[in-house]
């Protein structure tokens, strides 16, 4: 198999090697390197991939017009009313405010990354290299750190707006009284009243340790679930390359099972962007209800 940078024979790629390199992310140690580790391509490809997209947005709005729309308002016009109808069937406070800002951010950013995967990854590492940069990873999604720290934002706002719409005391007593209730809900009026008033407490503990798992869980599955996606897919996509070097049958075979990845793989890219900003309507959305 031909190397990326040009090298002789004895220097080529293994397939293993192929794909770890691929793999590799441009990490730079921070400190003593003992814990802390920045991954440079992720933070820049996150960055510039934002500032792109919301600055298209913003020219967009920009020139917009009254009148016939350009081709260009009309897309982004299509855009916002579809998110907008989104947010709608699930928020029904003043969604204009904050959430559906949110989640059209939201939206266009993470679709912006994983478009990435569609970038043809010999050609955009010999790029980077010819440029200074041995690893650089395109994909910012499939980098658990990308993933999870974008889970843990939309976690604080949750956690934030549960505190403003219901109170500091309002919020501890939902994470006491949700989802079994307390002492209040029992009226000792009957054996059964009296029952539920010694329970009260092992309600407490229950109610307390299911709203951490819940806690818990929410960015966890938000996160793993697009990381698992964007990362699968980039790993096939190298598998295919690999299968297209073993000869012509090999580049045949790994062209057509290409293209119609990459077909399928369109699909992949807006369905998680699309349930990565849903779910972060619903947790929203729920952290404005009261139980």
């Amino acid at each position: 198999m031909a190397t990326e940078h040009g090298q002789q024979a004895e220097h080529a790629l293994t397939p293993s090697s192929y794909i770890e390199h691929h793999l590799s992310f441009n990490a730079q140690k921070v400190g003593d390197g003992s814990f802390w580790t920045l991954h440079i391509d992720t933070l820049a490809m996150s960055v510039i991939l934002g500032l792109i997209v919301m600055g298209l947005v913003w020219m967009v709005a920009r020139k917009a017009t009254s009148g016939v729309p350009t081709k260009g308002q009309a897309f982004v016009e299509l855009v916002f009313g579809f998110i907008d109808d989104q947010v709608k069937n699930i928020f029904h406070g003043n969604r204009h405010a904050f959430i559906a800002p949110t989640a059209l951010t939201v939206f266009l950013w993470v679709f912006a990354m994983n478009a990435m995967d569609f970038l043809p990854v010999d050609v955009f590492a010999k790029f980077m290299h010819a440029i200074g940069f041995d690893t650089w990873r395109a994909v910012p999604t499939s980098d658990i750190n990308t993933t999870f720290a974008l889970a843990l934002a939309v976690w604080f706002l949750m956690i934030y707006f549960s505190i403003a719409v219901k109170g500091f005391g309002g919020w501890i007593h939902e994470l006491f009284y949700a989802p079994f209730g307390g002492a209040k809900f029992f009226k000792p009026k009957s054996a059964l009243g009296y029952l539920g008033l010694l329970l009260s407490p092992l309600l407490f503990v229950a109610n307390f340790a299911f709203n951490m798992i819940e806690y818990v869980s929410k960015p966890l599955s938000h996160s793993l679930r697009l990381f698992g996606n964007m990362y699968a897919g980039e790993v096939i996509f190298l598998l295919l390359g690999l299968w297209a070097a073993t000869g012509l049958t090999g580049t045949i075979f790994g062209a057509i099972l290409g293209a119609g990845w990459s077909i399928f793989h369109i699909l992949i890219v807006a369905l998680q962007a699309f349930i990565f900003m849903m779910l972060t309507v619903v947790y929203l959305a729920m952290a404005h209800e009261s139980h």
